[in-house]
């Protein structure tokens, strides 16, 4: 291995953004494959043009191996309307001059497999980028990216605009590819499944730690624990987010095997991520027996059909995923639910205790001419999420709001920002059902985390269409597809369901992982691979049984709590059953592992 690029006491500043980075020093292997982490506004996209030299250091130096071939795709940029695909992806209509003409393999047959795996089977190579909406413009700009060869590719959030088999095929895609990788993605799933090193910047400076989101996660605990000079809270977050990653078979498919005993010792005293006995009981209070009740409802998107003759319940406490690519209907679903539309057929009942919260991806206007505390305190002063109540400030401080960034005026909030006061202000109103459409989007990690352990306490109906996979998989506790055809499909599988689902539907614009054929893989027959994709769900099922004994046998111990024989022939039954899910999940691993997708 060799140093491709050297940064050596680089200093970053802009005048109202103050000092970003100060006296950085590193070095990126030619093999590399790096995360980039961090608060928003913490100095990750400079970063990434200090690498380019696309910018200049305030002072230090950046130097680069001759003949370095750097494939930069940025969070911004332009291209010409009059410019067709073929002339974006095969062309040098925006690349650097570095990156030239070359393509090895870049005929049409190469830009169709790439252009197909970023959710746009619907393009011809003479399509004109002028009516492009931004997402697909982004997208084509990254397929010109993909389709030639560079010793560094780097990305600044390239899972946005990507619907979750999108963001899956170019994980894949990335895994195989050759040469160095640096990526900005607040996508953690993403993280973990491509990045073997992770980059935190933070304080000026930039942490460099081993392994994914997941390692970068625990070595931020274990640094913790050792300076003892972060406050409890926090301290708390983060090991609940420990917790999650290392319960659940499907979650922890996707995590490296890192420091078990570690990682088992940090959260053995960690309470379940949710409480689902106790939020249902609360759920149910608060909003009786009937939340949606959809009967052969038909729901269209101008002359394109959504839902035909659906019937389906939505109940207290009830915590489901919307999955499907761009364009399935997701947002239609949940603005139909949402009170602002009505079906062209069918009938839908919403119980009368609902009060629903609507977080579209727009963001809606809010009151620039007040300070963000104002703003909050305007829909209300003290909120109550649970069992927990907090004041305006609080609520604030949980998305990631400083004492001093509250008093800003809205109207000087970034993006980012604003989106976290839309989610902000829309809790305030203590709903009891919340309809989430993308709720990820410009948030960074640590702001997720803090928004996924609200979520986490929260008692109420929670309906979410996201392509954030740990997102889906850490709030959510039920999966249903979308997937063009007028149905709302159950997947007890989760996303890797929806995933095998989507590849094997002809037409569905998902493509297969990179080499691997859609009915094959290594060492598994086509028809073995379906008895084990069958089997996988099975287990899954199992699983799902064992649980919810689990919870009734937790429930009736505390109903007989001086009950000591009754306590003792119950924690027999509880510690053979927690046996069993130890054995079908260490089932499941095996044969997931198997699998492509999981």
């Amino acid at each position: 291995m060799a140093n491709i690029i050297n940064l050596d006491r680089v200093s970053k500043g802009y005048g109202a953004a103050g000092q970003l980075l100060t006296d950085v020093s590193l070095g990126l292997d030619d093999d590399a494959r790096i995360g980039i982490v961090g608060l928003n506004g913490a100095g990750k996209s400079t970063l990434l043009r200090l690498l380019a030299k696309s910018e200049e250091p305030d002072s230090g130096r950046v130097t680069h191996r001759r003949d370095l071939r750097v494939a930069t795709l940025p969070q911004t940029l332009d291209l010409a309307g009059e410019l067709t695909v073929r002339d974006v992806v095969l062309g040098t209509a925006w690349l650097p001059t570095s990156m030239g003409a070359e393509h090895e393999w870049a005929g049409d047959a190469g830009v169709r497999e790439i252009l197909d795996g970023l959710g746009m089977p619907y393009l011809g190579l003479d399509t004109p980028v002028g009516p492009m909406s931004g997402g697909e413009r982004r997208r084509v700009a990254l397929a010109a990216l993909l389709v030639r060869e560079s010793d560094l590719l780097i990305l600044d959030e390239p899972t946005n605009h990507l619907d979750v088999a999108g963001v899956d095929w170019l994980a894949r895609h990335l895994v195989t590819r050759r040469g160095a990788l640096i990526v900005v993605t607040h996508d953690r799933w993403f993280l973990d499944a491509v990045c073997t090193a992770t980059w935190e910047v933070a304080d000026e400076q930039v942490h460099t730690f081993e392994g994914g989101y997941a390692a970068w996660t625990l070595a931020r605990v274990e640094r913790q624990r050792v300076a003892a000079v972060i406050e409890a809270r926090r301290q708390n977050l983060l090991r609940k987010e420990i917790a999650w990653l290392r319960r659940g078979p499907p979650a922890r498919t996707s995590k490296p095997q890192f420091r078990i005993d570690a990682a088992n010792a940090l959260i053995a005293d960690v309470p379940p991520v949710r409480d689902k006995v106790s939020l249902q009981r609360l759920a149910t209070s608060r909003l009786g027996k009937q939340v949606y009740d959809l009967e052969d409802v038909t729901l269209n998107a101008g002359p394109k059909t959504i839902l035909d003759g659906l019937t389906w319940q939505v109940g207290p406490g009830d915590r489901f995923a919307i999955l499907g690519a761009n364009g399935a209907g997701k947002t239609t679903l949940l603005r139909l639910l949402a009170g602002l539309s009505t079906p062209e057929g069918g009938r839908l009942v919403t119980g009368s205790t609902v009060r629903a919260a609507f977080l579209s991806q727009e963001l809606k206007e809010l009151p620039g001419d007040l300070r963000l505390l104002e703003a909050v305190e305007e829909v209300a002063k003290r909120v109550k999420l649970g069992d927990r109540e907090l004041s305006a400030g609080q609520l604030a401080e949980v998305f990631g709001f400083t004492d001093k960034r509250i008093w800003t005026p809205v109207s000087d909030l970034s993006g980012g920002e604003r989106r976290r006061l839309q989610m902000l202000r829309l809790l305030a109103t203590e709903p009891n059902v919340l309809l989430l459409d993308e709720p990820t989007n410009d948030l960074d990690t640590d702001t997720l985390a803090a928004l996924e352990d609200l979520l986490d306490s929260w008692p109420g109906t929670m309906i979410v269409a996201s392509h954030d996979r740990y997102l889906v998989e850490r709030v959510t506790d039920t999966a249903y597809g979308m997937f063009g055809d007028g149905r709302l499909v159950h997947l007890p599988g989760g996303i890797d369901e929806y995933l095998a689902r989507a590849a094997s539907r002809p037409g569905s614009g998902v493509a297969p992982a990179p080499g691997v054929p859609k009915e094959t893989a290594a060492g598994l027959s086509a028809g073995d691979l379906r008895q084990a994709r069958k089997d996988l769900t099975r287990l899954e099922r199992q699983l799902a049984k064992l649980e919810e004994r689990i919870v009734k046998i937790n429930e009736k111990l505390g109903e007989h709590g001086s009950d000591y024989d009754k306590i003792m022939e119950l924690d027999a039954q509880l510690k053979a059953a927690q046996q069993e899910r130890a054995e079908v999940e260490e089932a499941w691993l095996e044969l997931a592992e198997q699998v492509p997708g999981n």
